[in-house]
């Protein structure tokens, strides 16, 4: 069964679990590259810089941001890696840099992609 895990990027372990991948556009501050040595950067698959910053601007346009971010991922594939390894059976860990645990991309991209499997 896929099993998709969310890590806020500052509680990451300093050992990434394997399948890391950071869904962030803007690297997170204060984090060096060598603590997440072996995280993948999926910086295409992060929502666009301008979906990005209406959403930082209005977090209440929640419902709004997830219908768009889903619009953006439809048009794009930089999520198939992710795909293809559920359908192995292969946990993957999705790294984000909110402070918002129940409202941020990492929680949208779990969703398209549960519902990508079930398709």
């Amino acid at each position: 069964m896929a099993d998709i895990r969310l890590v806020r990027v500052y509680d990451a372990p300093q050992n990434p679990d394997k399948n890391s991948f950071l869904t962030d556009r803007l690297w997170p501050r204060g984090i060096s590259k060598e603590r997440l040595k072996g995280v993948v950067w999926l910086k295409e698959a992060a929502p666009s810089t301008e979906l990005r910053k209406r959403f930082h601007a209005d977090p209440t346009q929640w419902q709004a941001f997830c219908r768009d971010y889903v619009d953006e991922l439809n048009r794009q594939d930089a999520w198939a890696p992710l795909l293809a390894l559920l359908k192995q059976g292969e946990t993957v860990t999705l790294m984000f840099g909110s402070r918002d645990l129940e409202h941020n991309q990492g929680v949208v991209l779990r969703d398209f992609l549960l519902n990508r499997l079930k398709a």
